[in-house]
């Protein structure tokens, strides 16, 4: 019996995520997908993943010195080097310990540039934590420069694992073994898939741009934003996490390098605001404890009043006060591990009492089933091996009038149920999908076509659920790219489908990366002969561009569809999924605070597309998990927010303030 994850599921998350310490860049021949610019225009450069503490933009080195023999100088916001008579630095004159930074860089003619930090003084000159930029190869060293600013020693650093802080004790290279190979599906040339890995290397006489992030021993290094998996990036540790000093730019002989939009933060200084609740809400705090990434509501006692369940627990409503253990359990650690995925409560057994189903990444699903009157704890029972999606959603797909799990596993796009005569035993699969390279990040189900049948959404496109009454078959696959390519992977939280802009037409609304940024709706489009398409409208994007109400943050992983405001439209509710790869910057932002919104739609012929989501506060304390549940719970017509996150299970009650809004 499973009741949470196992170190199986912990190392197979570690090893996807894992960073090389040195990686070799290839030239960009092709455009990168769906966000990339047209060949021949010039690079989008996105901007660093937090707010600075400073951003150069003078046109004097004030601030600045130089060191060893390049020449550099300022002008308008760029800082050049040009090492001509020989290599060298341009040294802060601000020291860090933590540091975050960021910079676009272009090099004219060979490129053999890098970004030294926590240039700490030594007697005999300075060493400091080096991200090289080499030609195409990119490389982490402890490097040691002398009074001059020559390289005295350079040492290649070992590579750290990505859902870290601390990096772990040097491995005994006699024990030492290679890491699993975590097989990645290509997509045959006959399917067409909206996203195609990107290529995101060095771009060659054009604009790049590098993030490098310090933190205690292990550094990170994004070139040009790249995913995780595709290489291009890294994370090496550094033994000594006590050094501190100043950021230095390098240039090498017989290069030219410049840089723009120069940028950098004391990354070990946090801030999180006052605690603040929204306006039309009223904040209960359940429980302090973190028990799971979802909340699910259901009449578990049969006292006609709702109660939720949290991981191991279930709390009894109408006042939540009082709960009692479904499986053995305990509280697990924010820092270090991880909780089960997302639970789900209704009666899948058909005995009249509501159950609970909970999936968990790379484990499968677990069935519990309540006891009803008898007051002990759950029996529980595997339903299905595998799950490859972080979230699962549960809606009656197939007309029976009972909800069924939808979720991916091993490659394909699913629903299962119970067999009514055996509930407990494995459920029936459906395999509505072939085998492809479906993102474990955003599902959704809603009826797109206008067919009065649900349709089922991912962040690779949707497939069209088949006339009723035609058997199992795969169901027609139309390929839209709902995400886009960020450090991790496309793809958000729960897909919203509904009626944006009151055109009679289902429209979808989403998160694009889960572990980024970008909150945007897709206007559904109809031609003539039918076709269907989809315009994107931003929302909210990332710290460089204009967002609605100014609202920005990163880690949208959690999110929920409901009527918030009682005005008869549907609105978007999400929030930040903090520490989601646990305690470490891994993640974009990871120690912003998690917020959690609501996005009121906002039917407007001037506005693009004919409508707009403006944002709400509910909460800038807590975020959301893998889900958010709109439910009311006291049965008063006005809807209520539920969140389960490593802060806690909270309810934020909905009062009658919100029909202001």
């Amino acid at each position: 019996m499973v009741n949470h994850p196992s170190k199986t599921l912990v190392l197979y998350l570690l090893a996807i995520c894992a960073f090389p310490g040195g990686r070799v860049l290839t030239q960009a021949t092709s455009p990168a997908a769906d966000d990339s610019p047209a060949p021949g225009t010039p690079a989008v450069l996105q901007g660093p993943s937090f707010v600075p503490d400073a951003k150069f933009q003078g046109s004097t080195l004030a601030g600045w010195h130089p060191m060893g023999q390049a020449e550099w100088s300022a002008d308008n916001g760029e800082l050049i080097g040009k090492g001509i008579a020989g290599p060298g630095w341009l040294v802060l004159d601000h020291s860090y310990q933590d540091t975050g930074f960021y910079a676009g860089f272009r090099c004219v003619g060979v490129c053999d540039t890098g970004v030294l930090i926590r240039a700490t003084k030594t007697e005999g000159g300075i060493r400091g934590t080096f991200l090289s930029i080499k030609g195409r190869q990119l490389d982490g060293e402890s490097l040691t420069l002398d009074a001059q600013g020559n390289i005295a020693d350079r040492e290649k650093l070992r590579d750290a694992v990505g859902m870290i802080r601390f990096a772990p004790p040097r491995p005994d290279p006699i024990t030492l073994k290679s890491s699993p190979v975590i097989e990645r599906f290509e997509a045959p040339p006959e399917m067409k898939v909206p996203f195609k890995f990107p290529d995101l290397s060095l771009r060659v006489g054009d604009w790049n741009e590098v993030e490098v992030l310090l933190d205690a021993d292990i550094m990170r290094a994004y070139l040009n934003n790249a995913p995780e998996r595709n290489q291009l990036s890294l994370a090496t540790a550094d033994d000594d996490m006590d050094s501190y000093g100043p950021i230095a730019l390098f240039v090498g002989k017989g290069s030219e390098v410049h840089f723009k939009d120069v940028s950098y933060k004391d990354i070990g200084l946090r801030k999180q605001p006052l605690e603040e609740v929204g306006s039309g809400f009223r904040m209960q705090r359940v429980n302090p404890f973190y028990y799971n990434w979802t909340a699910a509501a259901a009449d578990f006692n049969h006292d006609g009043k709702l109660d939720l369940v949290d991981g191991g627990y279930i709390f009894f409503g109408p006042d939540f006060t009082t709960s009692r253990e479904m499986y053995a359990t305990r509280t697990f650690n924010p820092s270090t591990e991880y909780s089960t995925w997302v639970q789900h409560a209704e009666d899948f057994t058909g005995d009249g009492w509501a159950d609970v189903v909970a999936t968990h990444l790379g484990l499968g699903a677990v069935l519990y089933v309540n006891p009803g009157n008898e007051a002990r704890r759950w029996k529980q029972y595997v339903i299905l091996p595998s799950m490859q999606s972080e979230n699962s959603l549960v809606a009656d797909v197939d007309g029976d009038g009972k909800p069924e799990l939808i979720y991916i596993a091993d490659g394909y796009m699913r629903y299962a149920k119970p067999d009514p005569a055996n509930p407990t035993a494995p459920w029936i699969v459906h395999t509505i999908s072939q085998k492809g390279p479906w993102q474990g990040h955003g599902i959704g189900v809603g009826d797109i076509n206008g067919d009065k049948l649900p349709d089922i959404l991912g962040a690779d496109g949707w497939w069209e659920h088949p006339p009723q009454g035609s058997g199992d078959q795969l169901w027609t696959y139309h390929p839209e790219a709902f995400g886009r390519w960020g450090r991790i992977v496309p793809g958000g939280a729960t897909m919203a489908v509904y009626d944006v802009n009151g055109d009679g037409l289902n429209d979808v609304v989403t998160a694009l990366e889960a572990h980024g940024f970008g909150l945007a709706w897709f206007e559904q489009k109809r031609a003539k002969n039918g076709d269907i398409s989809f315009v994107r409208h931003m929302v909210m994007d990332n710290y460089q561009t204009e967002n609605a109400g100014g609202v920005t943050f990163a880690e949208l992983h959690g999110a929920g569809v409901a009527d918030v405001d009682g005005d008869g439209i549907p609105d978007f509710i999400v929030g930040k999924r903090q520490f989601s790869h646990l305690d470490d910057l891994l993640d974009a932002d990871a120690y912003a605070p998690p917020f959690l919104y609501w996005y009121k739609t906002v039917r407007d012929p001037s506005a693009p597309g004919g409508a707009k989501l403006v944002p709400h506060l509910i909460h800038n304390s807590s975020g959301a998990g893998d889900n958010v549940l709109p439910v009311d719970l006291n049965g008063d017509g006005i809807m209520d927010i539920v969140t389960a996150t490593k802060r806690g299970l909270y309810i934020f009650w909905g009062t009658s303030a919100l029909a202001s809004k």
